[in-house]
Protein backbone atom coordinates (compact mmCIF):
# COMPACT_ATOMS: atom_id res chain seq x y z
CA UNK A 1 0.00 0.00 0.00
CA UNK A 2 1.44 3.39 -0.98
CA UNK A 3 2.30 5.93 1.71
CA UNK A 4 -0.06 8.83 2.21
CA UNK A 5 1.02 12.13 0.59
CA UNK A 6 2.62 14.64 2.91
CA UNK A 7 0.96 17.92 3.85
CA UNK A 8 3.36 19.75 1.53
CA UNK A 9 2.23 17.62 -1.39
CA UNK A 10 -1.44 18.16 -0.57
CA UNK A 11 -0.99 21.91 -0.39
CA UNK A 12 1.11 22.00 -3.56
CA UNK A 13 3.83 23.93 -1.75
CA UNK A 14 7.25 23.75 -3.41
CA UNK A 15 10.12 22.64 -1.22
CA UNK A 16 13.82 23.29 -1.85
CA UNK A 17 15.53 19.89 -2.06
CA UNK A 18 18.66 20.29 -4.22
CA UNK A 19 21.03 23.25 -3.54
CA UNK A 20 22.37 25.13 -6.55
CA UNK A 21 25.93 23.87 -5.98
CA UNK A 22 24.73 20.25 -5.98
CA UNK A 23 22.77 20.74 -9.21
CA UNK A 24 25.64 22.44 -11.04
CA UNK A 25 28.25 19.88 -9.97
CA UNK A 26 25.85 17.04 -10.78
CA UNK A 27 25.43 18.10 -14.41
CA UNK A 28 29.11 18.97 -14.88
CA UNK A 29 30.04 15.54 -13.52
CA UNK A 30 27.49 13.91 -15.83
CA UNK A 31 28.97 15.61 -18.91
CA UNK A 32 32.57 14.90 -17.87
CA UNK A 33 32.01 11.24 -17.06
CA UNK A 34 30.11 10.57 -20.30
CA UNK A 35 32.96 12.13 -22.32
CA UNK A 36 35.48 10.08 -20.35
CA UNK A 37 33.57 6.83 -20.88
CA UNK A 38 33.08 7.28 -24.62
CA UNK A 39 36.66 8.44 -25.24
CA UNK A 40 37.94 5.75 -22.85
CA UNK A 41 36.26 3.08 -24.95
CA UNK A 42 38.15 4.36 -28.00
CA UNK A 43 41.42 4.28 -26.06
CA UNK A 44 40.64 0.75 -24.89
CA UNK A 45 40.07 -0.37 -28.50
CA UNK A 46 43.62 0.69 -29.37
CA UNK A 47 44.94 -1.97 -26.96
CA UNK A 48 42.12 -4.21 -25.67
CA UNK A 49 42.41 -5.91 -22.31
CA UNK A 50 39.92 -8.61 -23.23
CA UNK A 51 38.78 -10.42 -26.34
CA UNK A 52 36.30 -7.76 -27.43
CA UNK A 53 36.19 -4.16 -28.63
CA UNK A 54 33.62 -1.41 -28.36
CA UNK A 55 31.84 -0.45 -31.61
CA UNK A 56 33.41 2.66 -33.09
CA UNK A 57 29.99 4.30 -33.41
CA UNK A 58 29.64 4.62 -29.63
CA UNK A 59 33.18 5.88 -28.98
CA UNK A 60 34.50 9.44 -29.01
CA UNK A 61 37.66 10.87 -30.56
CA UNK A 62 37.79 9.14 -33.93
CA UNK A 63 41.33 7.88 -33.36
CA UNK A 64 43.68 7.29 -30.42
CA UNK A 65 45.20 10.79 -30.24
CA UNK A 66 41.82 12.46 -30.56
CA UNK A 67 40.33 10.20 -27.89
CA UNK A 68 43.23 10.97 -25.53
CA UNK A 69 42.64 14.71 -25.94
CA UNK A 70 38.95 14.34 -25.10
CA UNK A 71 39.79 12.02 -22.21
CA UNK A 72 42.32 14.33 -20.55
CA UNK A 73 40.14 17.41 -21.01
CA UNK A 74 37.21 15.64 -19.34
CA UNK A 75 39.51 14.24 -16.64
CA UNK A 76 40.60 17.70 -15.47
CA UNK A 77 36.99 18.88 -15.54
CA UNK A 78 35.96 15.88 -13.46
CA UNK A 79 38.82 16.34 -10.99
CA UNK A 80 38.25 20.06 -10.41
CA UNK A 81 34.49 19.71 -10.22
CA UNK A 82 34.79 16.63 -8.01
CA UNK A 83 37.13 18.37 -5.58
CA UNK A 84 34.72 21.28 -5.31
CA UNK A 85 31.80 18.91 -4.69
CA UNK A 86 33.68 16.94 -2.01
CA UNK A 87 34.78 20.11 -0.23
CA UNK A 88 31.26 21.52 -0.45
CA UNK A 89 29.77 18.26 0.84
CA UNK A 90 32.10 18.16 3.85
CA UNK A 91 32.01 21.85 4.77
CA UNK A 92 28.23 22.32 4.44
CA UNK A 93 27.32 18.96 5.95
CA UNK A 94 25.67 17.84 2.71
CA UNK A 95 27.30 14.40 2.92
CA UNK A 96 26.38 13.93 6.56
CA UNK A 97 22.75 14.93 6.14
CA UNK A 98 22.12 13.11 2.86
CA UNK A 99 24.35 10.01 2.92
CA UNK A 100 24.60 9.21 6.62
CA UNK A 101 23.85 7.26 8.70
CA UNK A 102 24.25 4.12 6.62
CA UNK A 103 23.98 0.76 8.36
CA UNK A 104 24.15 -2.81 7.08
CA UNK A 105 20.68 -3.44 8.53
CA UNK A 106 19.07 -0.55 6.65
CA UNK A 107 20.96 -1.42 3.47
CA UNK A 108 19.80 -5.05 3.60
CA UNK A 109 16.21 -4.01 4.34
CA UNK A 110 16.07 -1.61 1.39
CA UNK A 111 17.79 -4.13 -0.86
CA UNK A 112 15.11 -6.73 -0.06
CA UNK A 113 12.43 -4.11 -0.74
CA UNK A 114 14.07 -3.37 -4.09
CA UNK A 115 14.00 -7.07 -5.02
CA UNK A 116 10.26 -7.07 -4.29
CA UNK A 117 9.78 -3.91 -6.37
CA UNK A 118 8.85 -1.87 -3.29
CA UNK A 119 11.13 1.16 -3.34
CA UNK A 120 10.22 4.37 -1.54
CA UNK A 121 10.97 7.57 -3.44
CA UNK A 122 10.83 10.70 -1.33
CA UNK A 123 12.24 13.70 -3.15
CA UNK A 124 15.34 14.98 -1.42
CA UNK A 125 15.62 11.94 0.87
CA UNK A 126 17.82 8.98 -0.09
CA UNK A 127 17.12 5.46 1.11
CA UNK A 128 19.96 3.20 2.24
CA UNK A 129 20.55 1.66 -1.20
CA UNK A 130 20.74 5.11 -2.81
CA UNK A 131 23.13 6.33 -0.11
CA UNK A 132 25.41 3.34 -0.63
CA UNK A 133 25.26 3.81 -4.41
CA UNK A 134 26.19 7.50 -4.24
CA UNK A 135 29.02 6.87 -1.79
CA UNK A 136 30.21 4.04 -4.01
CA UNK A 137 30.21 6.07 -7.22
CA UNK A 138 32.15 8.88 -5.51
CA UNK A 139 34.76 6.29 -4.46
CA UNK A 140 34.82 4.83 -7.97
CA UNK A 141 35.43 8.32 -9.35
CA UNK A 142 38.47 8.62 -7.12
CA UNK A 143 39.69 5.17 -8.23
CA UNK A 144 39.23 6.16 -11.88
CA UNK A 145 41.38 9.25 -11.42
CA UNK A 146 44.12 7.49 -9.43
CA UNK A 147 44.32 4.50 -11.77
CA UNK A 148 44.26 6.89 -14.73
CA UNK A 149 47.28 8.72 -13.31
CA UNK A 150 49.07 5.38 -12.86
CA UNK A 151 48.42 4.54 -16.52
CA UNK A 152 49.31 8.02 -17.78
CA UNK A 153 52.53 8.47 -15.77
CA UNK A 154 53.61 5.00 -14.56
CA UNK A 155 57.18 6.16 -13.86
CA UNK A 156 56.34 9.43 -12.10
CA UNK A 157 53.64 7.66 -10.05
CA UNK A 158 55.48 4.37 -9.74
CA UNK A 159 54.41 3.75 -6.11
CA UNK A 160 50.78 4.18 -7.10
CA UNK A 161 51.29 1.99 -10.16
CA UNK A 162 52.91 -0.75 -8.08
CA UNK A 163 50.06 -0.56 -5.57
CA UNK A 164 47.68 -1.44 -8.39
CA UNK A 165 49.77 -4.36 -9.61
CA UNK A 166 51.86 -2.58 -12.22
CA UNK A 167 50.84 -0.93 -15.47
CA UNK A 168 48.57 -3.76 -16.65
CA UNK A 169 47.08 -4.03 -13.17
CA UNK A 170 46.27 -0.31 -13.22
CA UNK A 171 44.59 -0.76 -16.61
CA UNK A 172 42.45 -3.55 -15.16
CA UNK A 173 41.53 -1.46 -12.10
CA UNK A 174 40.64 1.44 -14.40
CA UNK A 175 38.45 -0.77 -16.58
CA UNK A 176 36.60 -2.31 -13.61
CA UNK A 177 35.98 1.12 -12.04
CA UNK A 178 34.68 2.38 -15.39
CA UNK A 179 32.37 -0.65 -15.70
CA UNK A 180 30.96 -0.03 -12.21
CA UNK A 181 30.32 3.64 -13.02
CA UNK A 182 28.54 2.63 -16.25
CA UNK A 183 26.43 0.18 -14.24
CA UNK A 184 25.55 2.94 -11.76
CA UNK A 185 24.54 5.26 -14.62
CA UNK A 186 22.30 2.59 -16.18
CA UNK A 187 20.56 1.89 -12.85
CA UNK A 188 20.29 5.62 -12.15
CA UNK A 189 18.67 6.31 -15.53
CA UNK A 190 16.32 3.35 -15.08
CA UNK A 191 15.11 4.71 -11.74
CA UNK A 192 14.63 8.16 -13.25
CA UNK A 193 12.56 6.59 -16.03
CA UNK A 194 10.46 4.74 -13.44
CA UNK A 195 9.99 7.84 -11.28
CA UNK A 196 10.29 10.77 -13.74
CA UNK A 197 9.22 13.38 -11.19
CA UNK A 198 12.71 13.11 -9.66
CA UNK A 199 14.31 14.64 -12.78
CA UNK A 200 12.96 18.20 -12.85
CA UNK A 201 14.15 19.08 -9.30
CA UNK A 202 17.72 18.49 -10.52
CA UNK A 203 17.17 21.51 -12.78
CA UNK A 204 14.92 23.69 -10.62
CA UNK A 205 16.02 22.58 -7.15
CA UNK A 206 12.43 22.58 -5.94
CA UNK A 207 9.47 20.20 -5.99
CA UNK A 208 6.27 19.46 -4.17
CA UNK A 209 6.79 17.36 -1.08
CA UNK A 210 5.49 13.85 -0.71
CA UNK A 211 6.53 10.30 -1.14
CA UNK A 212 5.50 7.63 -3.58
CA UNK A 213 6.26 3.95 -3.65
CA UNK A 214 7.14 1.99 -6.76
CA UNK A 215 5.22 -1.26 -6.95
Amino acid sequence: MANQPSSAALSGRKTAIHPLAVRITHWINAIAIIIMILSGWRIYDASPLFNFEFPGEITLGGWLAGALQWHFAAMWLLVLNGLFYVCYGIITGHFKSNFLPLTWQSLWREFKNALRGQISHELGVYNAVQRAAYIGVICMGAVLVLSGLAIWKPVQFQELTELMGGYEGARLVHFIAMALVVFFILVHLTLVALVPRTLWPMFSGRAAGGQEEAK
